[in-house]
């Protein structure tokens, strides 16, 4: 089954998230500022694709994520998707990064 369009774009938005993550202190940050990096990187989503796209990557264990407010979340990159960030692991759902 070839994939659609959507799904390369939510692939893309998976590895840009956690790439994201991967480049703050601490590696972490809410999900307000997720979505507005993703904006400014010409990288189309809802807040709701955000928060979706961020709980389907808490289920996977490549982020931790509580709720500051509502609304607002607080995720934190987990080594596994560290790797998954830098290509170290190849996983379905999320685009693999392309060599530096």
């Amino acid at each position: 089954m070839s994939k659609t369009y959507n799904d390369h774009l939510r692939e893309e938005r998976r590895l840009v998230l956690l790439r994201l993550l991967a480049e703050q202190a601490g590696y972490r940050a809410n999900s307000s500022t997720l979505h507005a990096g993703l904006s400014f990187l010409a990288i189309p989503g809802s807040r709701d694709d955000v928060n979706t796209d961020l709980a389907w990557l808490k289920d996977q264990g490549y982020v931790e994520m509580t709720t500051a407010l509502e609304g607002v979340h607080v995720v934190t990159l987990s080594i596994r998707g560290h790797d998954v960030a830098t290509g170290q692991a190849i996983v379905p759902g999320v685009r693999r990064p392309g060599p530096k």
